[in-house]
Parts: structure tokens; sequence; C-alpha cells
């Protein structure tokens, strides 16, 4: 599903952002430089790109202008040093109308993780649960620990946080969490490990959304169920992966008696833009990929395309619906097409991210334009960009908040990669509208879905005190 044209604290609320007249980010697009970088990353490649031992040696040996030089590359270093410490330290409110992570400029790092509750597990753990969660979600997202332990006089305790985030700052760190299907009718449950006979286990039932239906199956599917579904989900996202890993196994553990991992997956390099202050990014086919993206700064798509409203019950409202898909790419035939395939099946061209109508990205498509040399379309009738476009899908936009990964390799020496597809929207139906319409997309060749879940995403925490995530489903 590549659908591109479906240390202050930083909002979570649209309302809160300010709309830049030119952002930065959309100016250096609309320049169309080539330059297709993640902004974040940028901060961190620049307390990369240090001299090295040998040369600063080197500098210093050479006189007087060796040691002007010297203090040159000095001041660069403690520039370096001070990017690097000030993109640790930065936060993400973890409170707001709308839970974080989901507008939150995307961050570069993934730990998705989905939980099976245990079977026998009554109400009041599932409350407990969530509870606990929304403590420690709490104190991760200002870069604490979740509880003491390491401190002396506990030699002989296991500690309540594992350590390995200690001292590394919030690092963006954001925590979505979403209520599995199954959490409400029980005994449909599939890839978590857990089966429930009951048809109403934790007593809410009648709080379930008439929108809230299982996805139908697609072409190209070929679902594992154990890279699927789910009681509950948790997105981690940060710009530092041992952050994102620790608050997925800090929350297993808390999880401990009530509920367990069923699955979970690793992800690196976002394959979308959440703000316009950030660049396109590419996914693993080396395509820029959410080029029309919804993006927090557009206010009035959110709410018509990405925040459930009065047509839900109480507790949805400000909420979403999160899809995960799991899409695996076979990288070394892609690798063999030649670039004028590569950019037909995509219906852009690679460099640029252009439609091949024009040439620059964010130029609008035009499905109509004919290469009469050829007697074709310019955009061929089955390219991807033509099938995602909102303009085919009766204006359907999701916002797609994907990352790219890589599970190793396979006895062939193929790479086990792809992407981990993951979009927000008011309804199910809209991803299911965009997804079947790609029954025919050239790109099905070279992908297979492999992983699938869908939750309902509660509201945000605007209560205070001892509110806890997804309250009002339970009064």
């Amino acid at each position: 599903m590549f659908s591109d044209d479906a240390t202050t604290p930083i909002p979570t609320d649209p309302a809160d952002l300010s709309v830049p007249t030119a952002p930065q980010g959309r100016q250096q697009r609309n320049s169309h430089s080539e330059d297709a970088g993640d902004p974040d990353r940028s901060v961190q490649s620049s307390s990369l790109a240090r001299p090295s031992r040998r040369g600063l040696f080197g500098l210093l040996g050479a006189g007087a202008a060796g040691l002007a030089l010297g203090g040159v590359a000095g001041n660069a270093l403690q520039r370096g040093r001070g990017s690097t410490a000030a993109l640790a330290q930065a936060t993400v409110d973890f409170g707001g109308p709308h839970q974080a992570g989901i507008v939150t400029p995307a961050q570069d790092r993934l730990h998705f993780a989905a939980f099976a509750m245990n079977t026998g597990t009554t109400r009041d753990d599932l409350i407990s649960l969530l509870r606990d969660w929304t403590t420690a979600a709490s104190a991760l997202s200002r870069g604490e620990e979740v509880g003491e332990g390491m401190e002396p006089g506990n030699a002989l305790l296991p500690p309540d946080d594992t350590g390995e985030a200690t001292g590394l700052g919030p690092g963006n760190l954001t925590l979505t969490f979403g209520f599995g299907r199954s959490l409400f009718v029980g005994g449909e449950r599939s890839g978590t490990g857990t089966v429930s006979s009951e048809a109403d286990p934790f007593g809410i039932r009648d709080q379930l959304p008439k929108q809230f239906e299982p996805l139908p199956s697609f072409a190209f599917d070929l679902l594992d169920a154990t890279q699927s579904g789910g009681d509950l989900c948790v997105q981690a996202c940060s710009d530092d992966p041992q952050i994102a890993v620790h608050a997925i196994r800090n929350l297993a553990r808390i999880a401990t008696g009530r509920a367990h991992l069923a699955w979970s997956q690793l992800g690196f390099g976002r394959t979308a833009s959440t703000s316009l202050e950030q660049d396109t990014p590419r996914n693993l086919f080396g395509f820029k990929d959410g080029t029309a993206n919804v993006m927090a700064e557009e206010t009035e798509e959110l709410a018509n395309h990405v925040w459930v409203g009065s047509e839900a019950p109480e507790w949805l409202r400000g909420g979403s619906y999160l899809v995960a898909r799991k899409i695996q790419m076979t990288i070394e035939t892609w690798d063999r097409a030649n670039l004028a395939e590569q950019e037909r099946i995509f219906g852009r061209t690679k460099r640029e991210g252009a439609p091949l109508t024009s040439a620059h990205e964010f130029d609008t498509p035009d499905f109509d334009a004919m290469d009469h040399a050829a007697g074709s379309p310019k955009i061929d009738m089955a390219a991807h960009v033509r099938l995602a476009h909102p303009v085919r899908n009766g204006g359907v936009r999701l916002l797609r908040r994907g990352y790219n990964y890589v599970d190793g390799s396979n006895s062939l020496g193929q790479l086990n990669a792809g992407l981990f597809f993951i979009s927000f929207q008011r309804d199910p139906e809209s991803f299911v509208r965009v997804q079947q319409s790609l029954k025919s997309d050239l790109l099905n060749e070279y992908i297979r879905h492999i992983g699938s879940g869908l939750w309902a995403v509660p509201r945000g925490l605007e209560r205070g005190g001892d509110e806890f995530i997804g309250q009002a489903l339970f009064e």
C-alpha cells in the first residue's frame, strides 16, 4: 500500500500548530531541490560529520593557519554536540485532545507492538493495565524511568526500569494506543495466540462503533496470522531506536499477568511526512513516498479524513482508526527492472518524484495526457499514482505514517525487507476503498501483504489528574 496520493513541547493538536506562510520544508520542495532528506536526520548527520582524529592532528601541526583551522573544527564539533543534545532532549506532550504520534512530525524510528489479553482476564484487569500503561507512557515521554530499582539498596530486586534508555533523554518519543475489535467481541480474536469464547469478555461490546468492521481480504494478501491482529496495539516512535525499543520492552513488562506481546515490528526511515516542514522521504524501492499525505497543518482535512466525529461513541470522538500492513518487497527482482519500467510502474520520476506528465514533485498529475507517438497515456492506466490518487477514489485521503523495515535475509541471501505501512483515517472504509482500487496496480508484481491489523485509537487525555487512555470507554 504505497499510496502517495492518498526542546519545546510539540503540540499534538493541529489547532495549536501555527501554519507558516511559506514553510521551509515546502519551500525547499517547491524550489525543486533534489535533496529529499529528513530534517531530523540532517540534524543527526551534522553531529556525525566530524573531522577524524588524524585530520585534527594534521591541522594542529600545520602552524598558525592550522591552529586557526583547528579552532574552527573545534567550534564545529561543539555545534554538532549541541545539535545532538537538543534532539535528544526534544519532547512531545503525552496529553492533548488527540493522542500523540498521529499528527506529530514523523520521527525516524518505530517499534510497533500488538498485545493479547491473557485468557481469564477481567474488565478490572484491562482497566488496571490501561492505568499503569498511561502512567508509564507519560513518564517515558518525558525521558524518565518507569520506576525505581537501580539505586543503592535495591540489589536483591529486579529494577522496575530495564535501564537501556537511561541518560538518552526523551528523544521525541510518542506512544499511541489502539484497541482491537477482538477486545469488544472476544471470540473473533486472531493471530494473537489467545481465544475467548465469551461474546463480551470486558463488558464493552455495546461501545463497539458500527464502522469498526474487520478488514476484508484483498488481492495479493498472503497474511501470516502470527503477524496480524491484536487486542491492543502500541505505536512507539522516536528519533532514537533504543528509546522506542525501551518503551515497548517496559510496557510489555508492566503488562505481565494481564496481557502478553503477540508480535512486534521494528521500522526505520519514515516513509511519509506528516508536517509541511518535512521533506518527502523514500521507500526501499528508491521512490519518494507519501507526496500527497494529509499534513498536520491541514486542520480541515484532518477533521474530514482523520478525526472520528459524532458518528462514533463518545469515547472515540477525536480519535481515529489505525491500519497497519506489513508489505514485503521482492527487492532483488525490483533491482533488475530498468529505470523506465520502474518509473512506469509508479507513474513518477525516480529522482524528482514528479508525475510523468510534468517536471516537479508537487505538480498535479495529468491523467488525460497522451504520448501520441506511443498511442498510450503518459501515465499508465495501472500506474500506482493513478490508482492511489484521491481524484480516483472519491477524494479519500489517508494520513500515512509508515516505515521501512529489514528483517534480515532468507536462506537464499535475499532480503526480508519492505514497508510497514501505517495509516490513520476517520473510517476504515477509506482505507478499504483505496486498497481495493490498487488490485490492478503494476506494483503488485513486486510486493506481498504478509501482516495486517486494525485498531480504534481513542482520543487523547485532556482532563488531567488520573485519567487513563480510553477511560470514557468504561464510563
